[in-house]
């Protein structure tokens, strides 16, 4: 392990957990992290990095599963007075809260990509006091948001290789683009970075993730296989309503309309070249027990092992959501509100990753491949890079956790974050020359 990463890292510590607390003190979930963003923002600039950020980096076309105006408009207004900069928050007016950090160091050499989420979950954190948030002052402000999968950490990690790489510019070749991702929950944020050309010039993508399949610190996986494509449907029915008992003739069941689909998109035959899934997550419809539902709303997904699996099952799925609104003479509205791809890492970067971990002392326990934690959209940026002729992985840097991602009492063993910017700063060291 290169030294001076070393004594980098053990001097940024102490801020790269406060920058991990402040996040999670002002969760933001998908396309709201306005607050975020501008922090990110303002400290990529006083290390010197080129930054971009708003439309430049987010295609407004791909992004999914955006929130309504008044949402963003009020979480913008909540940002700026928790902080944020009310000119960088400007520019990512419509929920364009993605950042690209670029250090460019003159010389010859590959370029790195380095992906980050930032986003928060739809959660309401614990409040008890023995919860350590809690107990030592940095739990959630926002209600019904909380930092649940380790995004605060992401985060601060994705900072903290910056002060590193920044203090490393002079031994480096190449370029460095650190990429801040929004929405990564729900699987909304990635396609629209992608889409933007942000990893277009990328020769090794990598992302990171703590947790999830490494629930111990010490322990890493280099690249994790087996995630599974998705699909995120919203659906809506609209009918007509009418007496019950009078005039249900006059009436267009929206419901019924509903039902049929859910019977039927669960009927959908499985394919024999992998696996496939759907769930129907959310069904509400109806106003009265005497009037004809006039509108049903609708969650669904479907995933598959592959892309063209993930594919496969969306057709069918759309198939029945419109006959059944053919059947009983109702209208339909589908709305694409997230997605991932298929994908696999890269064989050479994962072995890359494996042989620098080994020359770090705190990684006790080396994974060359692991399962992958069942959806990331991450992979839009992987596959992307990987069509392009270079490689991509996406790394599990374990951590002790209170409770499991995605429940009301989660929490990191923090020593988590200066470990993973060691990891990624010796990686940038070994590939960038």
């Amino acid at each position: 392990m290169n030294p001076k990463i070393g004594q980098l890292v053990q001097k940024i510590e102490p801020h790269l957990i406060a920058m991990r607390r402040d996040f999670h003190r002002y969760p933001e979930p998908g396309w709201t992290e306005f607050r975020t963003a501008s922090f990110v923002v303002k400290r990529l600039k006083e290390l010197q990095f080129d930054v971009l950020y708003g439309g430049g980096v987010v295609k407004e076309e791909a992004m999914m599963g955006v929130p309504s105006k008044e949402e963003l408009d009020e979480s913008a207004k909540r940002a700026i007075s928790e902080g944020a900069d009310p000119e960088i928050v400007a520019a990512m007016a419509g929920g364009k809260t993605g950042v690209v950090g670029i250090l460019e160091t003159g010389r010859p050499g590959p370029t790195l990509g380095f992906r980050v989420d930032m986003d928060a979950n739809d959660v309401d954190e614990a409040k008890d006091p023995d919860h350590r948030p809690v107990r030592e002052g940095f739990a959630s402000t926002h209600p019904g948001a909380m930092h649940a999968c380790g995004h605060d950490a992401h985060t601060a990690i994705g900072l903290g290789l910056a002060e590193v790489l920044a203090e490393l510019k002079d031994e480096l070749k190449g370029k460095i683009k650190l990429i801040f991702q929004p929405a990564e929950e729900g699987v909304r944020g990635a396609r629209a970075m992608a889409e933007a050309g942000v990893v277009d010039d990328v020769d090794y993508m990598i992302g990171v993730h703590v947790g999830v399949r490494c629930k111990k610190l010490g322990e890493l996986i280099c690249g994790g296989t087996g995630f599974l494509a998705t699909t995120k449907l919203d659906v809506t029915y609209e009918g007509v309503p009418a007496h019950a008992g009078a005039e249900p003739h006059l009436g267009k069941n929206a419901l019924l309309a509903a039902a049929t689909a859910v019977l039927n998109l669960h009927a959908i035959p499985r394919h024999g070249e992998g696996a496939t899934r759907i769930n129907v997550g959310i069904l509400r419809a109806g106003t009265g027990r005497n009037v004809i539902p006039a509108k049903a709303d609708m969650k669904i997904e479907t995933r598959g092992v592959t892309t063209e699996l993930n594919e496969f099952m969306k057709e069918k799925a759309l198939q029945i959501l419109k006959g059944s609104a053919a059947m009983h003479d109702v209208r339909v509205e589908i709305v694409e509100a997230g997605g991932a791809l298929g994908g696999e890492p890269s064989e050479g970067l994962v072995l890359k990753v494996a042989e620098v971990a080994k020359t770090i002392p705190d990684f006790s326990e080396i994974h060359e491949y692991g399962p992958g934690g069942g959806s990331e959209d991450y992979t839009y940026f992987m596959s992307r890079v990987q069509q392009k002729g270079g490689e991509g992985t996406f790394i599990y840097v374990g951590t002790e956790l209170a409770a499991g991602h995605h429940n009301s009492r989660f929490d990191i063993n923090e020593k988590v974050i200066p470990l993973a910017v060691k990891l990624l700063a010796e990686l940038t060291l070994t590939l960038a020359k």
